[in-house]
C-alpha cells in the first residue's frame, strides 16, 4: 500500500491577513480542506498521515520525527507553507529536511488542501 504524508501549517497559526493567501480563508476552511484531501488519498487506496506544524523552530524536529517513524512514497507540502513569501525559510527547511530524511520519497505540492490527493497522484501514479 502506498503511503502519503501531508505536511501543512497548523491552521490556528496562519496569519489570514497575509495578502498571499486567498481572501476569506480561515482555519475552519483549512481544516475542511485537509479532511477532503486526506479523504482523496484514502479513496485512492493509499494510507495517509498528517503533520501539522507551527511556523517556528519546532517544525524541523516534528518533520524529522514523523519521517523517522514511517516510510512514505510521497510527501505533499501544503500551499499554506509554500506560498506566503514570509514562509520562504520554513519552506526551504522543509524541502531539505524531507530530501535528507526521506530520499526515496517523491515530493509534491498542492495548491489548496482540497487537491492534496491530486498532488500525490501526479507522482505515485507515475511511479
Amino acid at each position: 500500500m502506498k503511503k502519503v504524508l501531508l505536511i501543512g501549517q497548523e491552521p490556528d497559526t496562519v496569519d489570514f491577513s497575509d495578502p498571499a493567501l486567498p481572501p476569506g480563508l480561515d482555519a475552519a476552511k483549512i481544516h475542511a480542506g485537509i479532511a477532503a484531501g486526506m479523504k482523496q488519498i484514502t479513496e485512492q487506496g493509499w494510507s495517509a498521515d498528517l503533520c501539522l506544524l507551527r511556523p517556528d523552530t519546532t517544525a524541523k524536529g516534528m518533520v524529522e520525527q514523523k519521517l523517522a517513524g514511517a516510510q512514505y512514497d510521497c510527501i505533499v507540502i501544503g500551499a499554506g507553507i509554500r506560498l506566503p513569501p514570509k514562509n520562504l525559510m520554513l519552506f526551504e527547511m522543509l524541502v531539505n529536511t524531507v530530501h535528507a530524511s526521506a530520499p526515496g520519497a517523491f515530493i509534491a505540492f498542492n495548491t489548496t488542501p482540497d487537491d492534496t490527493g491530486d498532488a500525490a497522484a501526479r507522482w505515485i501514479d507515475n511511479d
